[in-house]
């Protein structure tokens, strides 16, 4: 929301500076984000052409001697053709910034000439368009002083950032409401407008909607014999300093409307409507020309503004190119109206368009202003424009019925902790415009029809706060306990870091994606179901909540890759959602890895080979990543059972199923079905996990938080090597698993170290070589010790796996 200061002191009686103001700004809740003091204007002076020289070397140039009121006069080089002797205009010397065509002027050399600096036109100078001629000032305009003072070009512009729930301040002058109420100066009240009506407006208005929420009133006038030229100069560099362009007078009363009120107004060239309006849904595949030049296809969703020809208006976005003001109008029909908020919003996003008037509507206006809006409209129209008015016609409205809120006065100190006095708070909102009634602690308050955002208590302790001075809140240390607090984290969360930290720690880098994906995404990852279909998406492609977070992963990493950033690890922990109950949100870690972006080393690089990285990614990267996960989280690793295979979207032969038991599944990861990867129109050597945190068991409770005393083994652990052949289809875990329960006392950890296939070991079958820690813990073991615990390793692998010790 951008606002100079001079309209601002417009509805705002103070003395006070413009950092004064900026300050309060910010304390009060509306954030300044940015000011523009107007110190690029500051060199430009007045200067008068004493005389004016045709150029030697160019017929279309001159050479003028310009007074700058500084000294002798300075020579500079011209092609404006009213470029003349006693000519005064804007000055700008060599080292000046102009901002209309965004150069440093430098002392230059024209065709042979020296030039010395610069007449400017408007349109260098951001007034206008306008760069026919160089400005031709008035001949008393004071030669030597500051051109921005004299044009009023050093008004300096506020642009405060608005948060959704403040639509009162998308007005200047709710801004200086606000203002006015923290003791920053006094409201200024303008006077009603008064002007006489002739007649009654012959167009009627009907609203023909099946939900009267759509447009609770409409406000109509027409003004006959207007004369539709430009603005004057006081608004069109209002407008133009906020980053609007004049277009015509009544145009511009519009848009000055806008932001001076908060009021949308639409103007209607009255010629140019044939009939009566109406108000009414969009039928299916109407079509309107808007004045963005630019066709809509509408649909019953969209609510328009139509008279016997067609659609005339998109209501409470943007109105139609066909009956548009110009040069030529001469009756116009002045619209002021309300629209749901909602249906705003879903229409605006549908059709792609952003207004000021839809930014309005959208967040809320306020009901009470329709007329009196329509009342002030009519007043610059006919002071600017001329004509004579006709009498309103006004339909569907009812009145404001103010939302009236139970207040406690105690609730400021309890929700904020500032000690405010009961005077104090009932004068505060008394000066917002809230209406007190009743006396003692407690009283109810009346809220007025521009605060929308006010629904109960806590918002007027808002309120409250913000006007006496959020500032005025001292910092306190939170109360210290005897005792050791308890724990503050929920287990989801601590798992949440620990899971990120795991991940962090093996090279990958934490990726954020949208929760919304499209729906051929959603279907291919399990998910597409009607209930997880957005109402409104931001975007047509983001339609469905997504049932897994690989779909972004892959579809980020694809990016990166496009990019030539072909090895990349990265990872999320977030929610995906299996449907639409607060059961069906589950929390996930997942990752992916491209490429040789290994934990080893990515890239062809010489060093990466040593360590045994440089090649593609697999299952086996995936495997790891999705334990390491796992591990942190602080699970048993021991009683983790691994299954082959997984969900469609892996490839079947190059995936596993994480079990905690045989019941509880803990993720999947693999490489992906080549299926997939078409589909999603990915590409490269991708493996990818997911594990789902919340299907973790809870830790057992422990007695005490202090860890056990460690003890370690004064005897040497021993290591054995055993080979056995077993069927092809015997899994190695399942080998690991038979070897530790032959002596969970003895057997500290099993691992594989080499997988044989050939010949010399049968048809169908392979050697699988395991090394067996052995960690004696009584006494050191004996030859017939180990010669016993081997045959029972033997024995257990024998019972499980059907293998036997290769010979």
């Amino acid at each position: 929301m951008k606002f100079t200061l001079s309209w601002l002191k417009e509805h705002l009686e103070t003395d006070a500076t413009l950092d004064e103001i900026c300050t309060r700004l910010t304390q009060i809740g509306l954030e300044v984000e940015h000011v523009d003091d107007k110190a690029a204007f500051k060199p430009f002076v007045i200067a008068r052409v004493v005389s004016a020289e045709k150029h030697p070397q160019a017929d279309r140039l001159k050479v003028l001697m310009v007074d700058t009121g500084s000294g002798a006069p300075v020579q500079v080089v011209c092609g404006a053709p009213n470029a003349r002797a006693g000519l005064i205009g804007a000055f700008a010397a060599p080292g000046t910034y102009v901002p209309g065509i965004d150069v440093t002027l430098a002392v230059g050399n024209i065709r042979g000439v020296e030039s010395r600096g610069m007449m400017c036109s408007e349109k260098e100078m951001q007034i206008s368009d306008n760069h026919d001629g160089i400005i031709d000032l008035p001949d008393d305009a004071p030669v030597g002083q500051s051109y921005a003072a004299y044009a009023h070009l050093d008004d300096p512009v506020i642009e405060i950032n608005l948060t959704p729930n403040r639509p009162d301040c998308t007005s200047i002058h709710g801004i200086a409401r606000d203002l006015a109420a923290s003791g920053l100066g006094t409201l200024k009240t303008r006077a009603a407008p008064s002007f006489a009506v002739e007649c009654d407006t012959p167009v009627k208005l009907t609203l023909d909607l099946d939900d009267p929420k759509l447009c609770p009133g409409f406000s109509l006038r027409l003004v006959r014999g207007v004369r539709n030229g430009p603005s004057p100069r006081w608004m069109q560099q209002r407008l133009i300093a906020i980053g609007l362009r004049p277009i015509n007078a009544l145009v511009d009363i519009t848009n000055y409307m806008t932001f001076d009120q908060g009021r949308p107004m639409h103007v209607f060239d009255a010629a140019k409507v044939r009939g009566n309006l109406t108000v009414r849904r969009a039928r299916e595949g109407e079509t309107v020309l808007a004045l963005d030049q630019r066709e809509y296809r509408l649909g019953p969703s969209n609510v328009v503004i139509a008279d016997e020809d067609g659609i005339e208006s998109i209501g409470g976005i943007m109105g139609g190119e066909h009956s548009g003001c110009d040069e030529n109008t001469v009756d116009v029909l002045i619209e002021s109206a309300l629209w749901d908020p909602m249906n705003i919003a879903k229409s605006g996003r549908s059709l792609g368009i952003i207004t000021d008037a839809r930014y309005r509507f959208e967040r809320g206006v306020d009901p009470e202003y329709m007329v009196p809006g329509l009342e002030r409209t009519t007043e610059l129209v006919l002071e600017l424009c001329g004509g004579t008015a006709a009498r309103a016609e006004i339909v569907g409205y009812e009145g404001y019925d103010p939302k009236v809120v139970d207040f406690p006065y105690s609730e400021v100190k309890r929700l904020t902790g500032l000690e405010v006095s009961t005077e104090e708070s009932n004068a505060i909102l008394v000066r917002l415009g809230f209406k007190v009634s009743g006396s003692g602690e407690r009283v109810s308050v009346s809220v007025p029809s521009w605060r929308p955002d006010v629904d109960g208590k806590a918002d007027l302790v808002e309120e409250v706060m913000r006007i006496h001075g959020v500032d005025n809140i001292k910092p306190a240390p939170l109360e210290s306990h005897a005792a050791v607090n308890g724990r503050i984290l929920t287990t989801l969360q601590i798992r949440t870091r620990a899971a990120k930290r795991a991940l962090a720690s093996r090279g990958m880098l934490e990726a954020v994606t949208w929760s919304f994906i499209p729906e051929d995404q959603a279907r291919l990852f399990g998910g597409g179901s009607p209930g997880l279909k957005l109402a409104n998406p931001i975007a047509a492609e983001m339609s469905d909540m997504r049932p897994s977070l690989l779909p972004g992963l892959l579809t980020a990493a694809q990016r990166n890759a496009d990019k030539g950033y072909g090895d990349v690890a990265i990872f999320e922990v977030s929610g995906t959602y299996e449907n639409d109950r607060p059961d069906g949100q589950r929390r996930v870690a997942g990752g992916i890895r491209r490429g040789t972006a290994s934990l080893a080393g990515g890239g062809r690089m010489w060093s990466n080979a040593v360590k045994g990285g440089g090649k593609p990614v697999d299952v086996f990267d995936a495997k790891a990543d999705a334990l390491a996960v796992i591990e942190a989280c602080g699970l048993p690793m021991g009683n983790i059972q691994i299954e082959q295979g997984g969900p469609e979207w892996y490839h079947p032969g190059r995936s596993g199923t994480i079990k905690m038991g045989p019941k509880v599944v803990l993720g999947y990861f693999g490489e992906f079905h080549p299926l997939t990867l078409e589909a999603l129109d990915v590409s490269g050597a991708l493996c990818g996990f997911e594990v789902y945190l919340d299907a973790m068991s809870e830790p057992k409770k422990k007695a005490t938080r202090t860890k056990p005393a460690l003890e370690l083994s004064p005897f040497q652990a021993v290591k054995r090597d055993f080979a056995f052949v077993v069927d092809k289809t015997v899994e190695a875990g399942a080998i690991i698993k038979a070897a530790t329960g032959a002596d969970r006392k003895l057997v500290t950890g099993v691992t594989v170290f080499d997988v044989f296939e050939g010949a010399s070991v049968g048809e169908g079958k392979k050697s699988v070589a395991i090394e067996v820690q052995i960690q004696p813990v009584e006494r050191t073991l004996t030859d017939e010790d180990f010669e016993a615990l081997t045959q029972k390793i033997v024995a257990s692998v024998a019972k499980f796996t059907g293998g036997v010790l290769r010979g």
